[in-house]
């Protein structure tokens, strides 16, 4: 600290004593030139005097650098599945709620009969595989996100963390999601 006094004071000093330096002395960064602001360093603006676009360059260089290997060396996990498909299915799930909840609402303006007794014959109406497979469209992704968020809420509570524990946890969910979705599918 008293040294960075010391160093301070002789920068005031020098520029006190030269106080008509001219900018070819300045140039060379001199205490004085230093301390009064005057010295500016001069360095050219690239180093090759290429006049190509940057943009061009920047292009080129990112063709240079080494591409990052992301999934490609990465043996799949269910936890990365697992982890995947809560996402997808909790977007899905909360996108068809909130889609047929806008066109209930709209229906009476638009002309639609979405009550439940129109929907129900709609429902009915259809062969037994298409029956099957709506049920099953619906229920594979409540089951499974609803298993699996189960399986969230253990882990909030300490439990079950480790990577045995996580993976068979994991094919678990997946066992009773695809059980569960059948048995809802078949009623």
């Amino acid at each position: 600290m008293l040294s960075q006094r010391a160093a301070r004071q002789s920068l005031n000093r020098l520029a006190i004593q030269r106080p008509s330096m001219t900018w070819e002395l300045a140039k060379f960064a001199f205490p004085a030139a230093v301390a009064t602001g005057k010295y500016m360093q001069i360095r050219p603006t690239s180093s090759t005097t290429d006049t190509t676009d940057p943009t061009k360059i920047l292009a080129q260089q990112r063709l240079n650098r080494p591409v990052a290997p992301h999934l490609t060396i990465y043996r799949p996990q269910i936890t990365w599945y697992a982890s995947a498909l809560h996402r997808v299915t909790g977007a899905a799930l909360s996108g068809g709620l909130y889609v047929f909840a806008t066109a209930y609402l709209v229906a009476p303006l638009l002309g639609w009969h979405l009550e439940s007794a129109s929907l129900a014959a709609a429902f009915g109406a259809l062969p037994l595989a298409a029956k099957l497979i709506v049920k099953l469209g619906v229920a594979l992704p409540f089951t499974f996100h609803s298993f699996n968020g189960v399986r969230h809420l253990i882990w909030d509570l300490g439990r079950n963390l480790t990577n045995k524990q996580v993976i068979t946890s994991g094919w678990t969910v997946v066992g009773l999601s695809v059980t569960s979705a059948l048995l809802l599918a078949l009623l």
